[in-house]
């Protein structure tokens, strides 16, 4: 039985509401809610055939699963075909959207579909750079999964293919669209936090299917896997349905937690602070917990130092994945700056500030009380007559929370703005460029952990540098 696609009325009633809240919001902003006013006038008009976009998806796994069902929420885009390398996700496609489904194991047959307007492209990480070329050199939309490319020395020749194609190219890193994010950098620019110096990004878990240890289908087998398709171009090895349905645990197949989830902190930073990319990386990790044949760290950190640029003033960015963390898990990124702390989590943020006084400190935990008395007094009939009452005080500011409006989902908003660009000629949030300094630092992390060493980048004109001469 085919899925039901929402209806227009319920999503302009849902951006609506988004609307709604924002405009309720203590920090709603005027660029806010014209985004959101923009998309209900555009999606308010009934579609022609020249307005649908046929898409076909090439990966069916979860995310590929999950970036459909997104993108079937958007009105006017509808689904034509879908590849994979394992039968039983092809007969579980037609299950869902229908019997007469285009479905293959070949992502050429999808490419040479002259019906198929864009493609989403979220096969495992080894794949994306191959796909996207092609698919942008047949004149197709590409919306790619994250990390953008598998390896660093693949990224320049996605950015010429996209420039070349004049096509629509949107990297899957949900957040870089959110209105989270949008109101995280309002926030930033407007000085709340004072001169920002590090940021610390946290992204834990603790659980097996958390760990990567999905399901394996009962069926998995050389004869319902396209094993041979899908190692082509690397050196023959024997099929293990472990590197198939668990590919993110193996650097042949994916990138580790850095190419999976740093992406995801490091595209956040990018958006918040308006920078190109860090110029130095060093990572270390282990293998502390999931010992199941997987031969990435199941625990990583990384420290890479952001030069000063006219963006941002020079700061140093730790990053932390932990997939057995006794904390239970979860997501946060702090911006540190020297008056105060932003606070990005799932759905909200907050900002407390701790402003120094004009007055250094005196007293205390402090050498005055080791002097003698006479030199005691002096130094503070000196200080106070320095500094008045009001110098010695710490400034107060009241703290700011904000929340996302109920509903709200950033998912929907990436995949919005991916069609719209398509629509409209006008750029993405996340185009190949963007995608590529946000996945190449992470890249940079897996070389640093296994070559145990610090890389120097090049953010500008996004290159490895072979040292910081």
């Amino acid at each position: 039985m085919a899925i039901q696609k929402p209806s227009r009325r319920n999503f302009i009633k849902q951006l609506a509401g988004t609307a709604a809240a924002i405009a309720a919001s203590p920090l709603a902003s005027l660029a806010d809610k014209q985004n959101v006013e923009e998309r209900i006038l555009q999606y308010e008009r009934k579609f022609t055939a020249n307005d649908q976009i046929n898409i076909a998806v090439i990966g069916l796994g979860i995310m590929g699963n999950n970036d459909l069902q997104t993108s079937l929420k958007v009105p006017g885009v509808n689904l034509v075909g879908a590849c994979d390398l394992y039968s039983g996700r092809l007969e579980r496609a037609k299950e869902v959207y229908g019997k007469d489904l285009f479905t293959t194991n070949d992502y050429r047959k999808i490419l040479d579909r002259k019906d198929v307007d864009a493609v989403i492209i979220a096969t495992c990480d080894q794949w994306h750079s191959r796909i996207s070329k092609d698919a942008l050199a047949k004149g197709k939309h590409v919306y790619c999964e994250k990390p953008m490319v598998h390896y660093i020395s693949e990224g320049q020749g996605v950015i010429n293919a996209q420039k070349a194609s004049k096509k629509t190219m949107q990297i899957g890193s949900q957040r870089v669209s959110s209105i989270l994010y949008a109101k995280a950098n309002e926030l930033y620019k407007s000085g709340e936090i004072g001169k920002l110096n590090m940021v610390n990004a946290v992204y834990d878990r603790q659980s097996a299917n958390g760990a990567w240890e999905y399901t394996m289908p009962l069926d998995a087998s050389p004869q319902t896997v396209d094993w041979d398709r899908y190692i082509e171009g690397m050196q023959k090895i024997p099929y293990d349905p472990k590197k198939f349905f668990w590919w993110r645990n193996y650097k042949e197949f994916g990138t580790g937690v850095a190419g999976d989830l740093f992406v995801h902190l490091i595209s956040g930073t990018h958006v918040i602070t308006g920078s190109k990319g860090p110029d130095k990386i060093y990572a270390s990790g282990q293998l502390a917990h999931w010992k199941d044949g997987r031969n990435v760290p199941d625990v990583m950190t990384a420290i890479m130092s952001y030069p000063e640029t006219n963006e941002h003033p020079a700061f140093q960015l730790t990053l932390q994945v932990n997939f057995v963390s006794g904390t239970g898990g979860g997501e946060s990124v702090q911006f540190i700056g020297d008056e105060g702390v932003m606070h990005v989590t799932g759905n909200g943020l907050s900002i407390h500030h701790s402003i120094m006084p004009k007055a250094p400190g005196i007293g205390g935990w402090d050498a005055l009380g080791t002097y003698p008395e006479a030199m005691h007094k002096k130094l503070l009939e000196e200080y106070n007559q320095k500094y008045s009452a009001e110098d010695q005080k710490r400034p107060v500011k009241p703290d700011i929370v904000y929340k996302t409006p109920a509903g709200y989902n950033e998912d929907l908003e990436h995949h919005l703005n991916f069609y719209n660009g398509i629509r409209t000629g006008k750029p993405v949030v996340e185009d190949a460029v963007f995608g590529f300094r946000a996945a190449a630092p992470c890249l940079a992390c897996n070389e640093s952990y296994f070559k145990k060493k610090i890389i120097f980048w090049d953010p500008e004109n996004m290159k490895l540098k072979e040292s910081n001469a």
